[in-house]
C-alpha cells in the first residue's frame, strides 16, 4: 500500500532515496521497483530484520535486480546518521506525528538532502485523526508509547517545511478507504487483537483485498472520497538550488510541478501480490 505517488515524487533510476521510518518496507520496495539506490531507516530492529528477510524473496521473484544499493539503518530522524547532501529523495512517510521534536526533525531532513533534492511527507490527515483521538485516548500518546503525539492541519506542515528551508508544492489525500477502519478501531478498542471484533476482523479483509485486487469500484470511491475522508496527508517539497530560491512562494504549476490534485496514487498490484507472497514464505519460515 503506497501512500506517496511516485510519478509525482519523480523517483528516477539511480536516485538515492531515504525511506525514514520505513516500517516492513512498501516505500522501500516500490523504489527499488523503480531502480532507486535505497537506504531504509527506522528505530525498530524488528521492522528493519523483516525487510532484511522479505527483499530477497522479493529479488527471487524477479521484483527489483539484486545488484541495487539497499541497506538498513536503524536511526533517529532528529539526529540522522548520514552526510550532508546524501540523498536525491528522502521520504518520511507516518513518522514526524510521533516525534516530539518535529522541528529538529525537519531541519536534519533538508540537510541530508542534495540542492534541487524533493521530499515527501505524509502524516495523518487532521480530520480522521481528530475523530480517532476524540473517539479513543488509547490511539494516541501518552497512552499509547511512541504514539502520535500531534495533529497536523496542511497549513503547519507547509509552514514547518517553509521555516526549515523547504519549497512546499503540491499535496494530495491518500487511503480514503482506511478511516472508517480505524474509526471502528478505536470504537472497539483499538489496542484489542483485529480477530477479538467481527467488524474490525471484516473490514481488515476488505482492506486487504483491496490493497492486493485493487478493483476499480474501491479506487473510484477512494478517489472520489480521499479529498475528505482521506487518512493521509501527503506534501511534496524542494531543496531550493541557491540561497536565492525563495522558500516561502510555492512554485506554479508547470509540467514539471502539476497543480495539486487529490487523486489518489496508483496501487502497485504486482508489488503487492508479490509481497504478500514473500510474507507469507517469510512467516512460514520462522514458524
Amino acid at each position: 500500500m503506497l501512500t506517496v505517488d511516485y510519478d509525482r515524487f519523480d523517483l528516477r533510476a539511480g536516485d538515492r532515496l531515504l525511506d525514514l521510518g520505513c516500517g516492513f518496507g512498501r516505500h522501500t520496495y516500490e523504489a527499488l521497483v523503480r531502480g532507486g539506490e535505497v537506504v531504509s531507516c527506522d528505530m525498530a530492529l524488528a521492522e528493519l530484520e523483516s525487510i532484511r528477510n522479505t527483499a530477497p524473496l522479493l529479488i527471487k521473484d524477479g521484483l527489483f535486480d539484486a545488484r541495487l544499493s539497499h541497506t538498513l539503518v536503524q536511526g533517529d530522524g532528529t539526529t540522522l546518521p548520514f552526510a550532508d547532501h546524501s540523498f536525491d529523495k528522502v521520504i518520511a512517510s507516518e513518522v514526524l506525528e510521533h516525534v516530539p521534536d518535529d522541528d529538529a526533525a525537519f531541519v536534519e531532513l533538508l540537510r541530508v538532502l542534495k540542492p534541487g533534492g524533493t521530499l515527501a511527507v505524509t502524516v495523518p490527515a487532521w480530520l480522521p485523526e481528530k475523530i480517532c483521538w476524540k473517539i479513543s485516548s488509547d490511539y494516541h500518546a501518552p497512552a499509547t508509547v511512541g504514539g502520535h503525539v500531534r495533529i497536523y492541519t496542511e497549513k503547519e506542515v507547509r509552514q514547518k517545511l517553509r521555516a526549515a528551508g523547504f519549497s512546499p508544492t503540491v499535496s494530495h489525500r491518500a487511503h480514503a478507504l482506511h478511516s472508517p477502519y480505524w474509526w471502528i478501531r478505536c470504537a472497539v478498542g483499538v489496542n484489542n487483537e483485529i480477530d477479538d471484533n467481527f467488524s474490525v476482523r471484516t473490514y481488515h479483509k476488505l482492506l486487504e483485498w483491496d490493497i492486493v485486487k485493487s478493483p476499480w469500484l474501491t479506487r473510484t470511491a477512494e478517489k472520489i472520497l480521499n479529498p475528505v475522508l482521506g487518512k493521509s496527508l501527503v506534501v511534496y517539497a524542494q531543496v531550493p538550488v541557491t540561497a536565492q530560491v525563495s522558500a516561502t512562494a510555492e512554485p506554479a504549476a508547470t509540467p514539471e510541478n502539476p497543480a495539486a490534485t487529490d487523486e489518489p496514487p496508483a496501487q502497485h498490484s504486482t508489488l503487492n501480490r508479490a509481497m504478500n507472497r514473500a510474507t507469507s514464505r517469510e512467516s512460514a519460515r520462522a514458524t
